[in-house]
């Protein structure tokens, strides 16, 4: 997979920090701008017939519904999305800028929040970079 928005470094700091919290559960991870995405895992037991361009439009658009609905609400800051699938999960971490999404098998509450914290931490530096 080519890794040309993140560079090779910035796409396997995001597929350890997905591993380590995800482990064998993870089935894929796509790092998405306003503009761009790169699929940066894909589980070998999958396919690569999914429609990126349409699950990367959607997860950026609802990210923005989602800023202009809840923005400075009692709520607090938007933190992650969790979305629940018959065969998986999708969670999506987001900033202004650029995102990540990644699916998983089932995995606990617990599993997720904590992959989410990693990848917003690891998004805010480079925002410091």
């Amino acid at each position: 997979m080519g890794n040309t928005l993140l560079g090779e470094d910035g796409a396997e700091r995001i597929r350890s920090i997905a591993r380590a919290a995800v482990g064998d559960s993870l089935r894929s991870i796509t790092y998405f701008t306003r503009t761009e995405y790169d699929q940066i895992y894909l589980r070998n037991d999958l396919e690569r017939d999914a429609d990126l361009s349409s699950f990367v439009g959607h997860e950026w658009q609802a990210f923005q519904m989602t800023q202009d609905t809840y923005g400075g609400s009692e709520l607090g800051g938007y933190e992650y999305t969790l979305r629940s699938f018959e065969n998986g999960y999708l969670l999506r971490v987001a900033t202004e800028r650029e995102g990540v999404f990644l699916t998983a098998d089932s995995l606990t509450l617990r599993d997720y929040e904590e992959v989410a914290t990693a990848l917003e931490n690891e998004i805010e530096t480079w925002r410091e970079d």
